[in-house]
């Protein structure tokens, strides 16, 4: 069995960091399916984010739950983005997912902000950043977590994830 059909592969950042352009491109590269973690949002949940307030704990549970179930029954290989900004939401995710592997899209909040104020159509108001920031625990070693500039174009993004993987 390969890595690309051992199980999941979760692209993780915070919003505007590229996890919906950098995990379809992937998912093609891979011939598998990718799954966008804000299609699993509750309607409650972007209606809160979408005029500037940051989600619960609480209010994140319910979502990672329906990603898992989501995710758990694609077609291989599969695929997603998630934020899965905090350490717990991520333990969670293997927990549900046990053969997870995990890809962090790590970017300076300069480009970040540059990104959010250019998006147009999406329910993430750039208000919500800083909090974004303040939410982010960066994975640690022992997560086994691949780590990647989100500065690069999104095509030397992926032959990056690639070479890792």
């Amino acid at each position: 069995m390969t890595w690309a059909t051992n199980g999941p592969i979760l692209v993780m950042g915070v919003s505007g960091c590229g996890k919906t352009s950098v995990g379809l491109a992937l998912a093609r590269a891979l011939g598998g399916t990718f799954l966008d973690g804000d299609d699993y949002h509750l309607p409650e949940n972007i209606a809160r984010m979408g005029v500037g307030q940051p989600l619960t704990d609480a209010m994140r549970w319910p979502w990672l739950d329906a990603l898992m179930t989501g995710v758990a029954g694609a077609t291989p290989p599969v695929v997603f983005a998630c934020s899965a900004l905090r350490r717990g939401y991520r333990d969670h995710l293997r927990a549900g997912l046990p053969t997870l592997r995990t890809v962090f899209l790590d970017a300076p909040q300069s480009l970040i902000a540059d990104r959010l104020a250019a998006r147009r159509g999406h329910f993430m108001p750039p208000g919500l950043l800083a909090s974004q920031f303040a939410t982010l625990e960066m994975p640690r070693p022992d997560e086994g977590v691949i780590t990647v500039s989100a500065a690069p174009p999104v095509d030397a993004i992926v032959s990056t994830i690639l070479a890792h993987l």
